[in-house]
């Protein structure tokens, strides 16, 4: 296959693209040559790792150059290629030459971010996947494409970055020959590795299932307006890890139905119970939304009836005033004529009955209930 060599183009400086999804960060100038590859200056360089195994031998090391995976891409072992960052053009370019990928391949891997998808390019398989890993210490995930070069004995997968991803227990299990990974292809690899990045949301929504019952506590007790900001927070996070999963599970999907030739007949049973984890992840997130939806109805409704609360007092305040208010204008009138004026008991016996009104309302009030305020709902 001979491939267009095209010149990669520097991405300008852009802002961190932590938990964005699919919001067109970039863009090819129309009339560009397709395969046109864009670099992020902040790109991380690739490190490349490989894993050529078989049942009973296992290689595992960091290659130094892109040529060093062609000597095991002939052997009759699987041989497992990632790829980690995206940062020099060069490598990347050099290791599309040994994998022989078509150009849109190397464009798809490299501009950052696709949809989830399969592309298939005569022996190989092209998918793209979104992994998601839970931030440590703080609240949020971290969000990066993961792309799979399928074949018949290699998979070449490339992650945006080294730092954070969920597959290290699929690593041990081939560097410690568990199960029966090391007796299976590169098919079941593929199957292996997209089953962790599935599983992998479920830690991340399990975090998100905890901060929205310390929200939901928070608008009952103490709603303010940091707790809508963190409403609205979680329901755009719990978007964007919707806009992950939904072609995710298209993809795996597509796997199981459409019968690509890379893919046998017996990894698309594991496939299903992996299809099966991605329709639960996809349940969960749809729950959370409802949730979060459900928890800003319940702010407006708090935020109402504190309001409320505070109409009521200000109201109860104003009732009791208003006759003593009237006593007290009455007697400020100076006409000449009022003969309580001159009576010697006159001022203690209007304080009393300014006092006995106010208490009178007061206990009128409270019989009615209506001095009772949210505080008794809450210790109930």
């Amino acid at each position: 296959m001979k491939t267009e060599k095209c010149m990669p183009k520097k991405r300008h400086r852009r802002p961190s693209t932590e938990n964005k999804l699919y919001t067109q960060e970039f863009h090819h100038q129309p009339g560009t040559i397709p395969g046109t590859i864009i670099i992020d200056d902040n790109a991380p360089p690739p490190i490349i790792f490989l894993f050529d195994y078989d049942q009973s031998n296992l290689i595992h090391k960091q290659l130094n150059t892109p040529e060093e995976c062609a000597v095991y891409l002939e052997k009759e072992s699987v041989s497992w290629v990632d790829v980690q960052g995206l940062g020099n053009a060069d490598i990347l370019q050099r290791l599309s030459q040994v994998f022989d990928l078509h150009p849109l391949v190397l464009e798809d891997m490299v501009n950052v971010p696709e949809r989830p998808k399969i592309e298939d390019y005569e022996n190989q398989l092209l998918i793209i996947a979104r992994m998601v890993v839970i931030k440590e210490r703080t609240f949020g995930f971290h969000s990066e494409q993961v792309s799979f070069v399928l074949a018949k004995n290699y998979l070449l997968t490339v992650q945006e970055e080294p730092e954070h991803d969920c597959l290290n227990g699929v690593r041990a299990r081939i560097s410690h020959n568990k199960g029966i990974i090391r007796k299976q292809g590169a098919d079941y690899l593929a199957y292996t590795l997209l089953d962790a990045i599935v599983d992998g949301f479920f830690p991340v929504l399990e975090s998100y299932g905890e901060r929205l019952e310390e929200l939901e506590e928070e608008v009952m007790v103490n709603p303010n307006r940091k707790t809508l900001q963190k409403i609205y927070q979680i329901r755009r996070e719990l978007l964007q890890l919707r806009r992950a999963i939904w072609p995710q599970r298209d993809v795996i999907n597509a796997l199981i139905r459409d019968g690509y030739e890379p893919i046998s007949e017996e990894v698309r049973v594991y496939l299903r119970d992996c299809y099966d984890h991605a329709v639960q992840v996809m349940d969960m997130v749809e729950t959370y939304r409802e949730l979060a939806s459900g928890l800003m109805d319940v702010y407006l409704s708090a935020v109402s009836n504190k309001m409320n609360e505070i109409m009521k007092v200000l109201t109860v305040v104003s009732t009791i005033f208003i006759p003593l208010t009237f006593i007290a204008g009455v007697y400020g009138m100076n006409f000449e004529r009022m003969p309580e004026l001159k009576f010697y008991w006159g001022y203690p016996i209007c304080l009393a009955a300014m006092a006995a009104i106010a208490v009178g309302l007061l206990f009128f009030f409270w019989q009615r209930g209506w001095l009772e305020n949210s505080s008794t709902i809450k210790q109930d």
